[in-house]
């Protein structure tokens, strides 16, 4: 599961993990190099040194393949993006976490006040 590190991606790994995830079956870096869409000219080495701090940030899983290694990702875009959501909820000094919901919620467009009334139906029906 992702750590409270997976908020930090920079843009390359946030790259290199559109790939894991839009191919899910496991990817090799010279895979990976291939599918990659940065607008830049990238070495193998780059890319396997993403991969392996994907790897000890928890948030890629790799076997070995031979020689080399297959790289997977570790979560789903949405499991990831809920542990983002949840390391920031816990980092507040304060414990005011309604206040901080509250204002998130208020510069929220009408789109996606309408996807979290669903969301909070669904989470209501499962535990209902």
């Amino acid at each position: 599961m992702p750590t409270s590190r997976s908020s930090d991606l920079g843009d390359l790994e946030r790259a290199v993990m559109t790939v894991l995830w839009d191919h899910g079956s496991g990817q090799s870096v010279r895979e990976v190099m291939e599918q990659l869409d940065t607008g830049r000219d990238l070495a193998y080495t780059t890319v396997m040194t993403v991969l392996d701090r994907l790897a000890k940030k928890d948030l890629a899983q790799r076997r070995r393949d031979g020689r080399a290694f297959r790289y997977t990702a570790a979560a789903t875009r949405e499991e990831l993006t809920a542990a983002s959501m949840r390391s920031g909820l816990e980092t507040l000094d304060t414990g005011d976490r309604r206040a901080a919901m509250l204002h998130f919620l208020d510069q929220s467009d009408p789109g996606e006040l309408a996807d979290l009334r669903e969301a909070l139906a669904e989470v209501d029906r499962r535990h209902g």
